[in-house]
């Protein structure tokens, strides 16, 4: 097994009940990026108190349609939170753009929302502002300190569960009734 086999990219993390930092209680954050350097993921289950019409409106755009304007817009994390960030699928050609897989990709460039604007959007969207993020080795150690599940990703907890339930639903990828833990696990 190779150091990337390691890598949680494409993978959920999955807060264990006894996270009680507030950026990230209850949490399950998609990790985009994970590499000897560090990690960087997109919290998917919090709600800030804002929709993308308004967040449309800030930037002197509208909102396509009224479902459009009623969308959530995220807490992707702590870090930039000033920093807009849109999760979608399919990739599609964007300014500025990450693959995370072969269909899901996050764009950091206005030209997306533009796009979105016009009826031009992605089939999936998560809108986000910030993003989580981890130093050279921090995620290891928290990992470590069973701070974290890890699992697969799932594109339908991203995009279609009801906020409500993708802590638990994601957990349950990994078989875990995430309500049953507690945070005393031991290491074999």
């Amino acid at each position: 097994m190779s150091d990337k086999d390691t890598y949680l990219t494409n993978q959920f993390l999955i807060a264990m009940p006894n996270l009680m930092d507030p950026n990230f209680f209850h949490s399950v954050t998609y990790i985009c990026e994970h590499s000897e350097q560090g990690a960087m993921g997109i919290v998917i289950n919090q709600p800030v108190e804002l929709s993308l019409g308004e967040l449309m409106a800030q930037m002197d755009m509208h909102a396509h349609d009224e479902a459009q304007a009623a969308q959530a817009v995220f807490r992707g994390g702590p870090v930039e939170p000033e920093r807009g960030f849109v999760l979608h699928r399919p990739l599609g050609k964007w300014e500025s753009s990450m693959a995370v897989t072969d269909e899901i990709g996050l764009t950091t460039s206005t030209d997306i929302l533009r796009a979105m604007s016009e009826g031009n959007s992605p089939d999936d969207v998560l809108i986000t502002l910030g993003y989580a993020g981890w130093g050279a080795g921090q995620l290891e150690q928290e990992m470590l300190d069973n701070a974290w599940l890890s699992g697969p990703a799932d594109p339908a907890i991203i995009f279609a569960t009801p906020v409500e339930q993708r802590w638990e639903a994601a957990a349950r990828l990994v078989g875990v009734d995430i309500n049953q833990l507690t945070g005393d696990a031991g290491h074999a």
